[in-house]
């Protein structure tokens, strides 16, 4: 099998897993929206940006250190597993203890003084998917994608049960009758906590279906190993939160930056977080895409023909990305329905967050030079760059512009950063990209929304318009990913 095809089919095959579980899940948003206000539902929001940063630091970049020093050959893979998995162990439970000492004053620091176990069950989230995710890290190195969706998938479908069952069945058993059996399973006072609480349980879950890969690896440990992952992979930390700020510090900063009340603050961050998961067929293409590709290049950098396969896989990740672009934005009109009434006033700036998050799918394609050169720290520095300017751009522009300009700051940091990377991989590590080509499908794609776009406001009809505009760019893109594969 061709190198394009294989990773084309490692990426359909986590994507089963992240794309479908997670749209899935996705689909727990009318749920929510239409069962709690923007304000409560801003809650969630807050939370899991929160988990972002912190999931960050608590894989330490190991995931990436793993998928370097197993492919070096300098150590047997057993001992560079056991050694990442003994490090996470002893990190991430010493941080749940410190999170369960600390959780009434968190809590309070926060705003959130009434709800101190939200901080205790964050805390056990991060720990299982901590140690979790080198379980799902030792898959994709061992090109085990069927067990890794697998899991994802009982994950996923375990979260989304039992969120029906709290706050769809159990909810309103209670207002019926709460007496019942299955109005008893809810508690008012916990209210959007249950989300939390089924988050928790399926980490859990997850965990336990790990465990064959986790017990395995216990005993190899190296200390000179350690050393060196720590050494290459704490610059990855710096990139992670990086990365994370450009991605969810929005989410987090809204209700302090906003320039309203706090319940006015939190109901703009609940329309705009709903508004945010219309783009999510977007992240989750580029997440199905890390999976496959992270170890895919670096397992791949010693053929004599990687830096044309490379610039290969550019060209068929993007008209992927612009096919996913023009589908959410050219039936945004049916989209909307995920999302309840009281949130759709935010759809204007769905067509400007997904294409920040087709800037960031490129960056990741881009990123590859400095993995591959051991020039992390170099990574850093850009993502460090796309950081400054996020938070710089949401001071300036969100108390002035409200939600519009976090969506804006997503969209200048990605694109300075697609630049820059693009720049420092042409000194260190040159690949030949084809920048006509990428700029030509993106120009397209971008050229048929707006054309669509100028056509409905003349009154031709939406659904028809869009379908047609679509169909262009399908039959195009077909076209163009069969001679890919030819070529590959």
């Amino acid at each position: 099998m061709s190198p394009l095809r294989r990773l084309a089919s490692q990426t359909a095959l986590y994507g089963v897993s992240s794309i479908l579980g997670r749209f899935l899940n996705y689909l727990l948003v009318p749920l929510l929206t239409y069962s709690f206000d923007p304000a409560e539902y801003g809650v969630v929001a807050e939370f899991y940006a929160y988990l972002s940063f912190l999931a960050v630091i608590s894989t330490l970049g190991l995931e990436t250190g793993y998928f370097r020093f197993r492919a070096g050959g300098e150590w047997p893979p057993t001992i560079v597993y056991g050694t990442v998995l003994t490090c996470l162990i002893l990190v991430n439970g010493l941080g749940f203890l410190a999170f369960v000492f600390w959780q009434e004053p968190l809590a309070v620091l926060l705003r959130h003084p009434e709800h101190p176990e939200y901080i205790l069950w964050f805390a056990g989230i991060l720990l299982f998917d901590a140690i979790g995710a080198l379980g799902f890290a030792r898959l994709r190195a061992e090109e085990r994608a069927i067990r890794f969706a697998a899991i994802k998938l009982i994950e996923i479908g375990a979260n989304i049960a039992l969120t029906i069952l709290f706050i769809g069945i159990a909810r309103a058993a209670h207002l019926a009758d709460p007496g019942s059996v299955l109005g008893s399973l809810w508690d008012p006072g916990v209210g959007i906590g249950y989300v939390f609480i089924a988050n928790l349980a399926a980490s859990l879950l997850k965990l336990l279906l790990l465990s064959p890969q986790l017990v395995d690896g216990l005993g190899g440990f190296d200390l000179l190993l350690l050393r060196r992952l720590i050494g290459y992979s704490l610059p990855m930390v710096i990139i992670g939160l990086a990365g994370i700020i450009n991605e969810t510090l929005d989410r987090a900063a809204l209700k302090y930056l906003l320039p309203y009340d706090d319940a006015t603050n939190m109901a703009q961050l609940g329309i705009y977080s709903a508004c945010y998961k219309l783009s999510i067929l977007m992240s989750l293409f580029i997440q199905a895409f890390r999976y496959a590709g992270e170890p895919f290049f670096f397992n791949y950098a010693k053929q004599q023909d990687a830096r044309a396969i490379y610039a290969l896989i550019l060209n068929g990740f993007v008209i992927a990305s612009v096919f996913l672009f023009l589908l959410v934005t050219l039936y945004l009109d049916l989209f909307q329905y995920f999302v309840g009434a009281d949130y759709r006033s935010g759809l204007d700036v769905v067509p400007v967050l997904l294409f920040a998050n087709l800037l960031l799918g490129i960056y990741v394609n881009l990123s590859i030079w400095y993995k591959l050169t051991d020039r992390t720290l170099m990574g850093a520095g850009v993502s460090l760059i796309g950081a400054w300017i996020t938070i710089g751009a949401l001071l300036w522009w969100v108390p002035q512009y409200g939600y519009w300009g976090a969506a804006w700051a997503h969209l200048v940091c990605y694109a300075s950063m697609v630049i820059l990377s693009y720049l420092l991989g042409r000194r260190y590590y040159p690949v030949p990209y084809n920048l006509k080509r990428v700029l030509g499908y993106i120009g397209l794609g971008i050229g048929l929304y707006l054309l669509s776009r100028w056509l409905v406001s003349e009154g031709w009809p939406a659904l028809g318009i869009g379908t047609a505009c679509l169909a262009v760019f399908g039959a195009l893109a077909g076209w163009e990913i069969r001679r890919l594969l030819k070529v590959a």
